[in-house]
């Protein structure tokens, strides 16, 4: 199977309306740049979007949601993004607010063919309303089930032809989870280098799980919030 496409629009051109996407990064970090922009120009609508957060105003998934094309955000924090604020209080767009680490165990035992788990997170708050809950070892466990997306969109640092991928640093963040989730899983990647170029030892994941990969261009790498030491003078 040939996996490398020639660049973001390629890779997305087949995402339709109404599905489900999962797209990597935590805040602006390790976020599928080049592949939100896509997105943007091809104009699908309804889509149910799994991401940490939603980005900022004019930056990641802040401009899809700028364009009204996501109908859904299942994720775990939602701050720092104004247009994502008015649309929920307008009730414009629907959220289902998880926590962080119970989000990121939903997305794994979705890629490992888990269908649902127990966790202590959320037991008399909101978050476990209308979900089943059991004891164990004395103590209240709220279940959460497994996610899986129609598409998963990953950012990596470097990728190889078969779609093996490596992180880096934190930019690894929700990727390596994301890409086992998704029914077709789109890597981007900063550097894209013939199959034998990687180390297999540093690889985070293997192939197996990539159906289509391309290297992005003009990553801007934008930093969320950026604090100095003022000046003595």
């Amino acid at each position: 199977m040939y996996k490398v496409v020639e660049n973001a629009e390629a890779a997305v051109k087949d995402i339709p309306s109404n599905c489900t996407i999962m797209l990597g990064g935590f805040g602006l970090c390790g976020i599928p740049e080049n592949c939100i922009a896509a997105l943007v120009e091809s104009g699908v609508t309804g889509l149910t979007c799994i991401s940490n957060n939603a980005g900022v105003d004019d930056f990641g998934l802040g401009l899809m949601l700028q364009t009204r094309q996501i109908k859904k955000m299942i994720s775990s924090y939602v701050g720092e993004n104004d247009e994502f604020e008015r649309q929920l209080l307008a009730g414009e767009l629907e959220v289902e607010l998880t926590p962080q680490g119970t989000l990121a165990e939903r997305i794994r035992a979705g890629g490992a063919g888990i269908p649902a788990f127990y966790t202590q997170t959320g037991f008399g708050t909101e978050v476990a309303e209308g979900k089943e809950i059991r004891e164990f070892n004395g103590k209240k466990h709220v279940m959460e089930t497994a996610l899986t997306a129609d598409f998963a969109i990953v950012k990596a640092w470097k990728g190889d032809h078969s779609g093996n991928l490596i992180f880096k640093a934190t930019a690894r963040n929700f990727n390596p989870m994301m890409a086992m989730a998704g029914k077709i899983t789109i890597a981007e990647v900063e550097e894209l280098v013939p199959n034998g170029e990687l180390n297999a030892n540093e690889i985070h994941i293997p192939g197996i799980f990539v159906q289509r990969i391309f290297q992005g261009v003009t990553y801007e790498k934008r930093i969320e919030q950026l604090t100095v030491q003022k000046s003595k003078a």
